[in-house]
């Protein structure tokens, strides 16, 4: 073995054991920010020790790569922030009081409308978090909304696929250029739709009752001060990023960071002047914003780099090519390896595997792409960070999930990717 392919052993072992122990974050107590930040610094030094160019060029690559990752963390953060915010002014209270019914099979589907929709306009991360949390209080006994947790997840991932701004994976191919907002609004609504209505309908057939009735203490609980204006101008500013990036040719983080510092600016002329509601500002509400998990994001996309630039995501995209020979069956492929692993690395390698000048933009490629890593993560509990974090709120295992999910939203993924070839003709 000559001394390339032994760095590439290197790189790719380092890459593995990393990667084994995000997957394991759950068992080994080891949080998944801390794995990615080591083995994305770790996979670059042994690139750069190994490398026959000049040390000025690959820190200039590193550098070129960094500043594609940061439009990525300054948009989370400012996106995290804004959802924050209107949480802490119990905005979103809004919404979730229209949720009273005591039948199983209506409260089954109105967390899936809710979560679905609510998803494409935030992320389905927030989306999951903001949604357990609500259920928590309007059904308290855990065994009666285990199976709405699951549906949650499910719902979130499906709603957050067909929107750039509803799901990371997405939101990575559409900053980078991959996707046009329009585009992938009119090629993945069906089959996210789809992919959510199978598995709904079984569930919806399986599921008979009633729900005990929702705690007093709960309808009574009273917004903060300017709820109405802080939902308003959040969800409206996580509307217009796309629209500002439409008119202006600025990148998406612009955006996002035009709509907090609006909202910022809002927040602090309304409690001012009111010296208990410190807490309704954004200093502290930045300190409410999930720090981990943006780290993580930053050490994984820069992992990924890492094996770009070093040449093995282009080996791996040539052994694909010539090995499976079908632009769907790929794109499957990887929805149900996300289902495995995390699907961010695994959209972030197909950047690097697949060139704009071979794939063009709102190429049908990336629309199968988005919508396989967005909704094929749904059938394992660790395939999507939704799922990550159910497991926190609601310390539902593997094994449970699996039992409950996977094969149902199995067969909604697949059907879903069959919609999309169907109607893939009117999306040309």
């Amino acid at each position: 073995m000559d001394i390339a392919s032994w760095n590439t052993f290197w790189i790719l072992l380092v890459f593995a054991l990393g990667y084994s122990a995000i997957i394991l974050e759950h068992y080994i107590k080891i949080n998944k920010g801390a794995s990615a930040l080591l083995i994305a610094v770790l996979c670059w030094t042994i690139y750069l020790y190994s490398s026959v160019a000049p040390v000025s060029e690959d820190i200039k690559e590193l550098g070129h790569h960094v500043s594609d990752v940061s439009q990525i963390i300054f948009f989370l953060m400012g996106a995290m922030t804004l959802v924050e915010l209107v949480d802490s002014h119990k905005g979103f209270k809004i919404i979730t009081d229209r949720i009273n019914t005591k039948s199983k099979r209506k409260m089954l589907w109105i967390i899936a409308l809710v979560s679905f929709f609510l998803s494409s306009v935030l992320d389905n991360l927030t989306t999951t978090i903001l949604m357990v949390s609500l259920l928590k209080k309007i059904v308290p006994e855990r065994a009666e909304r285990l199976l709405l947790c699951c549906v949650i997840v499910i719902a979130a991932n499906a709603g957050g696929a067909w929107t750039p701004i509803g799901d990371v994976t997405t939101t990575m191919l559409w900053i980078n250029g991959q996707l046009t907002s329009f585009s992938v609004i009119k090629a993945l609504l069906i089959p996210s739709i789809v992919s959510l209505l199978v598995p709904l309908a079984y569930f919806t057939w399986r599921t008979k009752g009633k729900l005990p009735p929702l705690p007093k203490d709960q309808k009574n609980a009273k917004s903060e001060p300017g709820a109405k204006l802080v939902l308003a101008l959040g969800v409206g500013g996580l509307v217009f990023v796309p629209i500002f990036k439409g008119l202006t040719g600025l990148p998406p983080f612009m955006g996002i960071l035009l709509a907090l510092g609006v909202l910022w600016l809002v927040t602090d002329l309304m409690h001012q002047k009111h010296d208990g509601r410190e807490h309704l500002r954004v200093p502290h509400i930045l300190t409410r914003v999930d720090t981990s998990g943006i780290l993580f994001f930053l050490g994984i996309l820069l992992c990924v780099n890492a094996l770009q630039t070093a040449g093995i995501l282009q080996a791996l995209a040539t052994w694909l090519d010539a090995t499976v020979h079908n632009q769907a069956m790929i794109a499957t492929l990887i929805g149900i390896f996300s289902a495995i692993i995390d699907n961010v690395p695994l959209v972030a390698a197909t950047m690097g595997m697949y060139p704009l000048t071979a794939f063009p933009t709102d190429s049908s490629l990336w629309h199968m792409i988005a919508y396989a890593a967005g909704t094929g993560g749904s059938m394992l509990i660790i395939g999507s960070s939704s799922g990550v974090a159910l497991m926190g709120l609601e310390k539902i295992d593997f094994v449970t999930y699996a039992r409950k999910a996977a094969l149902p939203v199995l067969v909604g993924f697949l059907a879903g990717m069959g919609v999309y070839l169907l109607l893939s003709p009117w999306f040309a």
